[in-house]
């Protein structure tokens, strides 16, 4: 099997308002928002560090500053933790500044997911790249974007991670076709759509927030018109690309590659709802071993006293 080329750079997705978690997010990014004692949008870089992407791009929005600042050196900060002899917390401290190499760039209009990703094409050039969104937090112990980004290597193409939901929710998710393959957790992707009916879903694997992508997605997105919600939908940019590689008669006609899906069962936290976000926190607290003891016991208690 072909081996393509290495991929080493992550683009993250954070220019939304967070409208759903007013007026937490009147002036502190949504994606600043603490699980348990670290932002949300830490635990994402961290995942793409851990499956070797080391070049991040954040693209943001206006009043996203301090996502810049965190990732950024607090030289007080740090100072006055070192004067005090706190080692462990000057190690947290610095933690976020060292993990990767970080730029940043502005969607300067919110014109959907498609339109942010088209963002990062100066940055990513000609090369496949790892998309993440802040909103899906997938548990370290469940390595899903380094098996993406495995499969891309040896396969070519886009791949797009999938999760079976319930028929009846899948109308808020893209929505994928699919194919068996060889591989047991690996699909090809024959068609897409953005947050079907029930009725109308070609099937129950929903698109989650993690994609490894060929850079040909950034012609397809140039040209795609605003779709569901008025927006540019990076759905219908991978429909486009998968539509093409299954309809052409001769390899030279299959421009940017076969779409796959890595079909993930694994543990995810969904921090985009307000409902899930505390969810998310109550299980990563109680696997904490510093904090899961004292919390579960207290969890317990709660609920045999409350409900």
């Amino acid at each position: 099997m072909t081996q393509h080329p290495r991929i080493s750079k992550a683009v993250i997705p954070a220019a939304g308002l967070g409208t759903r978690f007013l007026p937490a997010t009147k002036a502190t990014p949504k994606e600043m928002l603490p699980v348990v004692d670290k932002p949300a949008i830490q635990y994402v870089v961290e995942e793409a560090v851990a499956a070797g992407l080391d070049d991040v791009l954040m693209v943001t929005g206006r009043n996203k500053r301090p996502l810049e600042d965190h990732f950024d050196r607090n030289y007080e900060l740090e100072s006055a933790l070192q004067k005090k002899g706190d080692a462990g917390r000057l190690a947290k401290v610095q933690e976020s500044s060292d993990l990767a190499t970080m730029h940043y760039v502005r969607q300067g209009d919110p014109k959907g997911l498609g339109h942010a990703v088209l963002c990062a094409a100066p940055h990513v050039g000609d090369e496949p790249f790892a998309v993440l969104l802040g909103d899906d937090l997938i548990d370290p112990r469940d390595p899903l974007l380094q098996r993406m980004v495995e499969v891309q290597e040896q396969r070519g193409g886009s791949v797009i991670a999938l999760m079976e939901v319930e028929p009846e929710q899948i109308h808020l998710y893209g929505c994928a076709a699919v194919e068996t393959t060889e591989d047991s957790d690996v699909v090809q992707v024959s068609g897409l759509v953005e947050k079907p009916d029930p009725a109308d879903a070609p099937s129950n694997y929903a698109v989650i927030g993690r994609y490894v992508l060929d850079p040909h997605i950034f012609d397809i997105l140039r040209r795609t018109e605003p779709g569901r919600g008025g927006e540019i939908q990076l759905t219908d940019a991978l429909q486009q690309l998968a539509e093409t590689y299954t309809s052409a008669a001769t390899a030279a006609e299959k421009t940017g590659g076969p779409v796959h899906g890595v079909v993930f069962k694994g543990r995810r936290y969904d921090t985009g709802d307000r409902g899930d976000y505390l969810r998310a926190i109550v299980r990563l607290a109680c696997e904490r071993e510093d904090l899961g003891p004292d919390f579960r016991t207290w969890l317990r208690s709660y609920v045999a006293e409350e409900m």
